[in-house]
């Protein structure tokens, strides 16, 4: 096998780096010790600008071909082939989606849905403001779908934005989108098309595709085969000279055994292709038989060539019916060298054909592009968006004729050297995305893990800095197949932080964490801090993003505290009224009033338990708390000054200079005492307040222990209050 320029064996494994914004965080790809993620600073966040279509071009476009916005993604099959008995349909279609109404086309294999959505679309050019976009669909994602909506769109560095963006950018896009190929169904289906509410949507799906949800947008529109006079006039154009009634007869039976499928007459005109150069190689032989073998007796020919071509032609058999209806073999047959070189490898990477400039160093073919031409001319491959593969049916009917043997494996280690070359651009790696996974899915098959693990690590990076992440992450699931069956545990810790790194940016909390957790385990095993740390980031970035609002979305409503009314409406069922009883309004009322009593006590009783903790700032109305835990009556003027008599003599309590109490004294009177219910009808003196008293330091509190109330009475004389003092009571 050819080997692309350079030595490639002694090279090592190049990872493809960079940065992209994803959303609102900067994405760093290709680290050795796996991507990272941080919240991208203001000035890094790209301002995407609208394609706008050009004025001019849209006047030359209603006489020629309409000038579609973003990459040409469709082909017509075989190489001019001309568009017949199609007219209705395509005047339909543009009808219907000039009405703004969106439509799948459906139908069997070789119907010619391919053809037809380029036809609608070259003629629908004016019946948008935005033109025609034209994708494909072909082994895409519904989110591979959206930012190829709008990276053909928008003019913008390599961004991709999150669902909520998308749908800000996209929701005011009004354009036909044509899109081929399409392998999403039901919801996601209905996600794609929701995202761009003002855009018609045209779409082809495989045959056996799942029937249309319930109120969908989508309507089928069904394309079915071409009318026998068209057959007739496809397959002429294409056998390149008019039929005989052999050939006629032969070819009407054909449209009847095929339902008049397109496809199943390019590959009719190839087989008579190839019986023309049977003809030809038989004429050939016959003039030059005397000279070549010898011959003595001369053989009678016909004079006229034409009659001679002709008798050799009947002796050369038509195709019967069934080779006509599985013709994939005797075409493949008559293909040349290098032709079926190119199928043999198509065959061996799941029906995919690299692009012309791999097969020299894939399959040693120097005119890539004849083969692939080749392959397109008879009906056994077609072209969507300048990438060939195989057509439906061709891969089942050659699989045992044509077994892929070891065609493919060189080709894991070819890509893995150029997906990480510097020369190879992002636009190229996705454009063969396709068949660098097939590859990936081929060295599977055939138990190579190693060239799987090489190659799906160096892929990884580049799908990811070409926004193909569909393929990113299908390679990334690969890839950690790969190293779980070799025991690289280093290799599956990488796999692991890259998946988590993916859903992260893709909005999958919870998938992400877990796969994060996975890396820190493995890493933390083996000894990796710089791995581990890296894990590490992404999860307490992940944690720190989870917290936070997702723009667009409302916000859940925070439970608000009960007010009156709701403390009313929470009444018990027994309370309430009950219709034929009465006396119901009443009671209602009562427990209402009861309700909103019990909420005022409350409240004050909040209001004076904070008042009585703050002794200093009351001006001496508020409650005091001693030491032994008793709070004090509010009501101060009612209460001696001095201390009980039935304090213990031994400590006695000496007043200041001042002639007010020092807060000992007063923490020390108020002391529960016997005598004090007995002596609250005596007239008390409350102490002597004098503003103009210096600020002195209380003296230490003294503790006394407390003294057994006393039996007798008379034990506690009143305490007459003076006449210069004045009490106060508080109201």
């Amino acid at each position: 096998m050819g080997q692309p320029p350079g030595d490639l064996g002694q090279e090592p494994l190049r990872l493809r780096t960079g940065d992209l914004v994803s959303g609102e965080l900067l994405l760093s790809i290709g680290s050795p010790d796996g991507s990272e993620a941080q919240t991208c600073p203001v000035d890094w966040q790209p301002h995407p600008r609208r394609i706008t279509a050009d004025p001019s071009s849209r006047t030359v476009a209603a006489l020629g071909p309409s000038p579609a916005v973003g990459p040409l993604a469709l082909g017509s099959g075989a190489s001019d082939l001309p568009l017949l008995d199609r007219e209705a349909d395509v005047a339909q279609l543009l009808g219907l989606l000039a009405e703004g109404r969106s439509i799948r086309l459906v139908g069997q294999a070789g119907a010619g849905r391919s053809a037809l959505l380029a036809a609608v679309a070259d003629a629908a050019g004016e019946l948008a403001p935005d033109g025609v976009v034209r994708l494909s669909g072909h082994r895409r994602t519904t989110q591979d779908l959206l930012q190829d909506l709008y990276a053909a769109t928008h003019r913008a560095p390599p961004y991709r934005p999150n669902p909520y963006q998308l749908g800000r950018l996209l929701g005011r896009l009004g354009a036909v989108v044509v899109i081929d190929d399409v392998e999403t169904h039901g919801p996601e289906l209905e996600q794609l098309l929701a995202t761009a509410p003002d855009c018609a949507f045209l779409i082809s799906v495989a045959p056996g595709s799942p029937l249309l949800e319930p109120g969908s947008r989508l309507e089928d529109h069904p394309v079915a085969g071409l009318a026998r006079p068209a057959c007739l006039a496809l397959i002429t154009r294409l056998a390149g000279r008019p039929l005989d009634e052999a050939e006629r007869a032969w070819a009407v039976d054909l449209w009847f055994e095929s339902e008049g499928l397109p496809l199943r007459f390019v590959q009719a005109a190839a087989l008579l292709r190839q019986r023309d150069a049977q003809v030809d190689t038989l004429v050939a032989a016959h003039e030059d038989r005397s000279r070549v073998f010898g011959l003595v007796k001369e053989i009678q020919a016909p004079d006229d060539p034409a009659v001679l071509e002709d008798e050799l032609r009947r002796s050369v058999p038509l195709p019967t019916v069934a080779e006509t209806a599985a013709p994939a073999a005797r075409l493949a047959a008559g293909l040349s060298e290098p032709a079926r070189g190119v199928l043999r490898l198509a065959l061996a990477l799941d029906g995919e054909c690299p692009t012309a400039p791999h097969l020299p160093a894939l399959i040693d073919v120097g005119l890539g592009e004849s083969a692939l031409h080749e392959l397109t001319d008879c009906g056994l491959a077609v072209s969507i968006g300048g990438h060939h593969r195989l057509t439906d049916g061709v891969r089942e009917e050659l699989a045992e004729a044509w077994p892929p043997g070891e065609i493919a494996y060189g080709a894991a280690q070819h890509f893995s050297w150029w997906v990480g070359h510097s020369s190879v651009t992002p636009a190229q790696i996705a454009a063969e995305a396709e068949v660098v996974i097939s590859a990936l899915l081929a060295d599977r098959d055939a138990d190579r893990p190693e060239q799987v693990l090489q190659l799906a690590t160096a892929a990884a990076p580049a799908f990811a800095l070409s926004l193909r992440w569909g393929a990113w992450e299908q390679t990334l699931r690969i890839g950690l197949e790969a190293a779980r069956a070799l025991g690289a545990a280093a290799e599956e810790a990488w796999f692991h932080h890259e998946l988590g790194v993916l859903a992260f940016c893709t909005g999958a909390i919870e998938q992400a964490a877990g796969e994060l957790e996975a890396a820190v385990a493995l890493r933390a095993a083996l000894g990796q801090p710089r791995g581990t740390a890296a894990a590490r980031r992404m999860l307490e970035l992940l944690r720190t993003e989870a917290g936070r609002p997702v723009p667009g979305v409302e916000p859940t409503p925070v439970a608000r505290r009960p007010v009156i009314r709701a403390i009313a409406a929470q009444v018990p069922f027994r309370f309430r009224t009950t219709p034929g009883t009465g006396g119901g309004t009443r009671r209602t009322v009562m427990a209402a009033s009861a309700a909103v009593l019990a909420l005022g006590v409350l409240g004050t009783a909040v209001g004076l338990s904070l008042a009585r903790t703050d002794p200093e700032g009351s001006g001496g109305r508020g409650g005091v708390v001693n030491e032994d835990g008793y709070t004090g009556d509010l009501n101060i003027g009612t209460r001696s000054a001095s201390p009980s008599p039935s304090a213990t003599p031994s400590a006695p309590v000496e007043p200041s200079e001042t002639a007010e109490p020092s807060p000992s004294s007063s923490r020390t009177s108020r002391k529960p005492s016997a005598s004090r219910s007995e002596s609250s009808s005596a007239t008390t003196r409350p102490p002597t307040q004098s503003p103009a008293a210096p600020t002195t330091k209380p003296p230490a509190p003294v503790t006394t222990p407390p003294v057994p109330p006393s039996s007798s009475p008379a034990t506690t004389p009143p305490v007459t209050a003076s006449p210069t003092d004045t009490g106060t009571t508080p109201p």
